[in-house]
C-alpha cells in the first residue's frame, strides 16, 4: 500500500506546485465594473434605458447589472477596433455597448412599441440572436441573446 501512495503523493506534489506556478498574478483587471457615459441630458437618457430597454435604473442615476441572471455569458468582451472601422456605424460615437437579453423576440416587440428603429437583426449567428439600435445620444445599442 506505502509503494501506492508514494506516486499519490508526487502527483499530488506536482499537480500542486503546478498550479501555483501557473496561477495568474495579481494586479490585474478582472471585470468591467461599469460603463459610463456622457449625455446633453442624462436623465433623459436614463429614462429612455428604463423605459425602452427595461434597466432597473436606480434613484442614482445608473443600473447594477448583475452577472447571474440565468442564460447570462460568463464573461465580458472588451475589444478595440481600427480608428476607421465602420463597425458602430451609424453612429459616430468612439463606443458602443452590447447588452445580453434573455429574450430577443420580447425586447424587439418593447423597442417596436417604444417606436425604436432597429438598425439591423442577425439570428443566425454562431454567438446567438443580435440586433442594433441606437439611444437618443446616437450610440449604437448591440443586443446579444447568446445561443
Amino acid at each position: 500500500m506505502q509503494a501506492f501512495l508514494k506516486p499519490v503523493y508526487a502527483i499530488t506534489f506536482a499537480l500542486t506546485w503546478q498550479g501555483a506556478a501557473m496561477a495568474e498574478p495579481i494586479g490585474r483587471v478582472t471585470g468591467i465594473g461599469g460603463v459610463f457615459v456622457k449625455s446633453k441630458d442624462s436623465k433623459a437618457l436614463a429614462n429612455w434605458y428604463r423605459d425602452v430597454l427595461g434597466l432597473d435604473v436606480a434613484d442614482w442615476g445608473g443600473a447594477a447589472l448583475p452577472y447571474n441572471a440565468p442564460g447570462h455569458p460568463p464573461k465580458i468582451s472588451w475589444m478595440a477596433f481600427p480608428e476607421t472601422s465602420d463597425h458602430m456605424a451609424p453612429s459616430t460615437r468612439e463606443f458602443m455597448v452590447n447588452f445580453a437579453v434573455d429574450d430577443m423576440d420580447a425586447i424587439i416587440a418593447r423597442l417596436r412599441a417604444s417606436h425604436v428603429a432597429i438598425l439591423k437583426r442577425d439570428d443566425d449567428n454562431a454567438f446567438g440572436r443580435f440586433a442594433w439600435v441606437q439611444d437618443p445620444d446616437g450610440t449604437l445599442v448591440e443586443l446579444w441573446q447568446p445561443k
